[in-house]
Parts: C-alpha cells; sequence; structure tokens
C-alpha cells in the first residue's frame, strides 16, 4: 500500500499548505483577544499540568458542547482554540476545551484516556452526554467517543479514522505506532453506535475539499461504513477549504457548520 501513495505527502499537512503559520497565527490572535474579553473558568480534570480544560459559559443551564484540538496527539493546546467560543456563545451553546498530554511523552492511548475524563467531567455537571466535535485529530477522537457512547453526536473535521497510513510518515517518529497498536485505536475498526448504544447515533464528517485526497478518502470511508450500520451520517467536502481554513466556520455563528453544532447540543438530554 505504501508503494502506490505517497503517504507522507498525503497526511502531513503542514507541508501541503505553506500558508498555514498564517493561518494559525490568525488562531492565536483570535483566542487571546477572546480570552481578555471572556475569560475562560478552568477545569482540572486530571492532576497533570496539561490534564485542565477552558470552560466558556453561555450559562448554568446552558448545554456544552466540547472541541477536541488537533495537533497529530503532538502539537497544540486548548490556548489555540478560544476564538471559536463566540459563535456558539451566541446561541447559548457553552464550550469546554481541553488539553491533553501530547506524544511522544504519552502514548496515543493514554491520550484517549485522557479525553474520556474530560468528556465524562463534562457529563457529570450537566447530566447529559455533550456534542463532542474535533479537528484532525481531535475528530479522530471525536468518533472514538461517539463510539464508547460518551456523546450524543460528533462532528468530526478533517478526522483520521484508520491510523494505519500514518505508520511509513514521519508523523510516526513521535507517535510509534506499530500495525497493531494502529488497528486497536483506530475507530473505523470500533463498535458503531446503534439503537442499542447508550448516547446518541449521529456523526458528520467535515473536510475541506482542497484538502489531501487520503484526507477526502478518510471522510468517505467513515460516513459510508458507520452509515451502512445504521448510524445518521453526513459527509460535507466544504468548497476552497484546506485542512486548516476548514476551521474558519467555527468563527461564524451563522455558517452551517456552527448552527449545526449547536442543533446538535440541544437535542433532549440523553443520561
Amino acid at each position: 500500500m505504501s508503494g502506490e501513495i505517497d503517504f507522507e505527502a498525503q497526511y502531513n499537512n503542514r507541508a501541503h499548505v505553506p500558508d498555514h503559520p498564517a493561518v494559525m497565527q490568525r488562531w492565536r490572535e483570535t483566542a487571546e483577544a477572546v480570552r481578555a474579553a471572556h475569560p475562560p473558568l478552568e477545569l482540572a480534570y486530571g492532576r497533570g499540568p496539561r490534564e485542565v480544560m477552558d470552560l466558556f459559559s453561555a450559562g448554568d443551564a446552558a448545554p456544552v458542547a466540547v472541541f477536541l484540538h488537533g495537533g497529530y496527539w503532538q502539537a497544540l493546546d486548548k490556548g489555540w482554540f478560544s476564538g471559536i467560543a463566540p459563535a456558539l456563545l451566541a446561541h447559548g451553546i457553552s464550550l469546554a476545551i481541553p488539553s491533553y498530554d501530547l506524544c511522544p511523552s504519552v502514548r496515543l492511548g493514554t491520550i484517549l484516556g485522557q479525553v474520556r475524563t474530560a468528556v465524562e467531567m463534562i457529563r457529570e455537571r450537566t447530566g447529559a452526554r455533550p456534542v463532542v466535535f474535533g479537528h484532525s485529530a481531535g475528530g479522530h477522537m471525536a468518533a472514538c467517543m461517539l463510539s464508547e457512547g460518551r456523546a450524543k453526536a460528533a462532528i468530526a473535521i478533517s478526522g483520521i479514522f484508520d491510523l494505519a497510513p500514518l505508520i511509513p510518515t514521519s508523523l510516526n517518529k513521535a507517535l510509534d505506532l506499530d500495525d497493531r497498536e494502529a488497528a486497536a485505536l483506530s475507530p473505523i475498526h470500533w463498535p458503531v453506535p446503534n439503537g442499542s448504544t447508550p448516547g446518541g447515533t449521529v456523526l458528520v464528517c467535515i473536510v475541506g475539499a482542497d484538502e489531501s485526497p487520503e484526507f477526502l478518502r478518510q471522510s468517505r470511508m467513515m460516513t459510508d461504513h458507520w452509515g451502512a450500520h445504521g448510524v445518521e451520517t453526513r459527509y460535507e467536502a466544504l468548497t476552497g477549504l484546506n485542512h486548516f481554513t476548514v476551521l474558519d466556520p467555527l468563527f461564524d455563528g451563522d455558517s452551517e457548520m456552527t448552527r449545526r453544532i449547536a442543533t446538535l447540543s440541544e437535542v433532549p438530554k440523553i443520561v
């Protein structure tokens, strides 16, 4: 398989999008402005310095959506993404953004465990499973949370659902995945949520139409597979957007992406 496809070129998004530093700088500047204007509540969900999350509250009774950031499980933190909070707050939806430990300091499985704990903490605070949405590595983890019944819906933005193609790439230097671990941690191989699964059965996979063919394939593969097994799925390739600009709609309260997250968050509680 690796002889047929250049997986390094397909999955190395920073190389694929040369102007990504400018996009990421906008994330940082917007985040800093939002944090200054509306300081979030910081909640510790574990004992480690990165086991914390920001909570931007729309009110005590407001539903909470959880955003899981990307960075291939080896970069970034919650502070980069505060800028998406105002768009959801305008709809009366609170937003929680956890940080987590990074590879190679911990294994990817450990990160998944931390995300589970963070999502469960939100559930305990609200009495309901949250909508979980995430970007890239966060899209992978959002699907995992839905598979496990911890979310009532998942929106995976540029997600990676089969980790095997990462093994021959430079990205795997920090991840250190082998075939066995990659398969075990790939939600494409996990149980498909269904009517007997506590939680929800809605998965939306969104990808930028200008992303690499592999990212388009991953999202289409996931929606087709889970959709064939009874999950309510939706696949969207957003015209003119790449792996970084695909987050642009999250900064707009009137965007279809933001409205979908808000609508899914308002679904009656499933405890």
